[in-house]
């Protein structure tokens, strides 16, 4: 009998994993996919996750970028320098979740790749999760199974709030002109933004869409959006994927389980970032059942007041800028992006240097007299 079994290897089943191998528990980690696995992502990582460990990331950084680029309409660009203690880190998901496992491993977690769970049945005191390939039994069980997964429901999720945003990537292999060089293109898609994230070999390519913008012509847009760096998308593998985005506080703790990273609906519904909020969520996961396992009582539901206090919270704030921001993108743009302190501003946030609920106020009144004639500055 483990200690804790946690389904699905992505950032926050591996965060967890580490943290609780790294206090002593009996870890399982359970993957459909065989590892290294391809997981489309732009790969924009926050540097504050690595002061929630205590090993170098470096291994697993494809390169850093300390600009940002953005464009309106494929026009009238932004150039602006990240002001950020460290750059922001540009990764390849098939490595960085898997060096994530690793260091789990090495702290004496057990995986098991290429093995799907079939089915979940809570037997008086434990979790008897069934796979493909037998079953195996568990105090505590973690549900990290991402945005299609389908442990939130099985545990009895069912009435959970699933803002579902949409993205379609492209991993492009090309020369990459400006390695440290972010792009953001605002103007040609509904409610959302492109993305172009360089890495070492190529470009990640995406679109998102946040409120309501399903329904446009995503890869003819795409396409369009490549030719500016001379990248012919439609010869690129595409991938499409939903984004389940922050919308309020629900309830992440059930009997012996939780639910972590995108199982939990973590996602910053502004800038669509997932993995610091999904690695966040595996390290308070890991420090609630390691809590349940040394007696606490309440330490299931303190983890549900935890993400909804330190993390939901501001994402409330992050939710009403996005719904003012993508209502009216080109006066966003203007008054908003175009501003040299803004891209300062994000940097912050993410970083966790600043929360958005520090700018909300402002950011917002800015946007609305934006929107107002003869008021906008």
């Amino acid at each position: 009998m483990y200690d804790c079994i946690i389904v699905g290897a992505g950032p926050a089943g591996g965060t967890a994993a580490y943290h609780l191998a790294k206090r002593g528990r009996s870890v399982l980690i359970l993957e459909k996919a065989s590892l290294p696995r391809y997981k489309p992502c732009g790969g924009g990582v926050s540097p504050q996750v690595a002061q929630w460990f205590d090993f170098d990331f470096s291994p697993a950084i494809s390169l850093k970028v300390n600009e940002i680029r953005y464009t309106w309409k494929m026009g009238d660009p932004v150039e602006a320098k990240l002001k950020t203690p460290e750059p922001i880190w540009m990764v390849r998901r098939d490595v960085f979740d898997h060096f994530l496992v690793q260091q789990a491993q090495k702290q004496g977690a057990e995986l098991r790749d290429s093995t799907e769970v079939t089915g979940i049945e809570f037997q008086s005191s434990h979790w008897q999760v069934n796979t493909a390939h037998g079953s195996v039994t568990g105090r505590y069980l973690i549900a990290a199974d991402g945005a299609k997964g389908p442990m939130a429901k099985w545990l009895g999720f069912k009435e959970r709030k699933r803002r579902l945003g949409a993205a379609l990537e492209a991993e492009a292999p090309a020369h990459v002109e400006n390695p440290d060089v972010a792009h953001f293109e605002f103007g040609m898609v509904k409610n959302g933004y492109i993305w172009n994230f360089p890495k070492a070999d190529g470009y990640s390519i995406g679109i998102g869409t946040f409120i309501g913008g399903q329904g446009q012509d995503f890869k003819s847009i795409l396409s369009e959006y490549g030719t500016l760096f001379g990248v012919d998308i439609k010869t690129c593998q595409q991938y499409g994927h939903p984004l389940c985005l922050w919308d309020g506080n629900q309830k992440l703790h059930t009997q012996n389980a939780l639910l972590a990273g995108e199982a939990a609906c973590v996602v910053d519904p502004f800038t669509a970032e997932g993995i610091r909020p999904s690695i966040f969520s595996g390290m308070k996961a890991a420090e609630a059942i390691d809590a349940a396992l040394g007696g606490d009582q309440n330490a299931l539901e303190k983890y549900t007041e935890t993400i909804s206090h330190e993390w939901g919270s501001d994402m409330l704030w992050a939710q009403r800028i996005a719904g003012v921001f993508y209502r009216a993108p080109g006066i966003g743009y203007r008054v908003g992006i175009k501003r040299p302190s803004a891209t300062e501003r994000i940097g912050q946030i993410l970083c966790g240097e600043m929360r958005y609920a520090d700018v909300a106020n402002r950011a917002i009144k800015r946007l609305t007299t934006g929107l107002l004639p003869g008021m906008g500055s």
